[in-house]
């Protein structure tokens, strides 16, 4: 570990909490920020709050040895935008809670407010307060992020009909060899399909499309869905596993996870005037349909359907 990353280096936990104070600036929705019991904020009369926790643990979501701090603020962040990103919403504030390891806990914590930081600032998220502390064990980063609902409201889980397009927003796989690392919360994808067409259903893929599209499937009543094999776009990072582990290509886009693109349900017609006039910044790939039938299939070049055992990434099964 070498030397602090700021050269005004806090020396116990309150100068820390005041160095982070004095790093960061508040937005249109924060009355208070740091330094009191609470945070302040002040919603809008017409928008609904969005609620977000993702918490993430070394040895299992990153290597902080290997990965470093910045990379672990970035990532913690990330996947909390990208929650928010799922429902369509716009991210507001965030409280962080940290589990320092003792050794080098000031260097670590800076290192993951610079993770943090351009992040914050690129999406206007204000960082309104949390908890430190430090013990002898590893890294632990909680983060709940605070947004708000547009006028037309949150898009869920639950709105998939039989006879709806999926589509996804990028190509899905391979994630680990580092994309996990620096998610891209499609946030600005999300408003811009939100605005452009009636969203039945939508989730971010966080642990695998086969598995996340099931989340929908099970929310929309226990619908099924067809996906086909040749339309699901395949992103270079599962070649490159695909030729060490010898996974196909395919298997790794639909389970590997953290790819963090948006899986997307929505009428027919309205996917193909997506795909033909995407909506900046978005991009739209259809890779199936949503039919009245339990069960997920993957649909042949030659039309063979086979079904999908989702593998997903399952906290308490890994």
């Amino acid at each position: 570990m070498t030397g602090p990353l700021n050269p005004d280096r806090p020396t116990g936990e309150f100068s820390l909490i005041d160095w982070i104070r004095r790093k960061t600036g508040v937005g249109r929705s924060t009355v208070l920020g740091i330094g009191d019991d609470c945070a302040i904020l002040r919603p809008t009369r017409d928008s609904d709050w969005l609620v977000t926790t993702d918490m993430l643990m070394d040895g299992r979501h990153f290597r902080l040895d290997h990965d470093g701090p910045e990379a672990v603020g970035f990532k913690a962040l990330g996947v909390n935008l990208s929650d928010i990103a799922a429902m369509a919403g716009v991210p507001v504030a965030a409280v962080v809670a940290v589990a320092l390891p003792k050794a080098h806990a000031v260097e670590l914590a800076q290192g993951i407010h610079a993770g943090m930081a351009p992040l914050a600032a690129q999406y206007g998220v204000d960082l309104v307060g949390g908890d430190t502390n430090a013990w002898d064990g590893p890294l632990v980063i909680s983060i709940t992020v605070l947004g708000e609902t547009t006028a037309r409201g949150a898009v869920r889980r639950s709105g998939a009909m039989p006879g709806d397009a999926i589509v996804v927003t990028g190509p899905l796989g391979g994630s680990l060899q580092g994309r996990h690392l620096r998610p891209q919360p499609r946030l600005l994808e999300a408003l811009a399909l939100h605005q452009a067409a009636p969203l039945h259903a939508m989730i971010d893929i966080s642990d695998g499309l086969a598995s996340d599209l099931g989340h929908i499937l099970e929310e929309s009543g226990g619908l099924g869905a067809i996906l086909d094999a040749d339309a699901i776009p395949i992103h270079p990072d599962a070649r490159i596993l695909s030729a060490v582990d010898s996974r196909s290509t395919l298997d790794h886009a639909l389970n590997d996870g953290e790819d963090f693109e948006l899986c997307v349900v929505v009428a027919p017609d309205d996917a193909s005037r997506l795909i033909k006039a995407p909506p900046s910044p978005a991009l739209v790939h259809r890779i199936g349909e949503i039919r009245a039938e339990p069960g997920l299939w993957l649909r042949t070049r030659d039309g063979q359907l086979i079904a999908i055992n989702a593998r997903g990434f399952d906290h308490l099964h890994e």
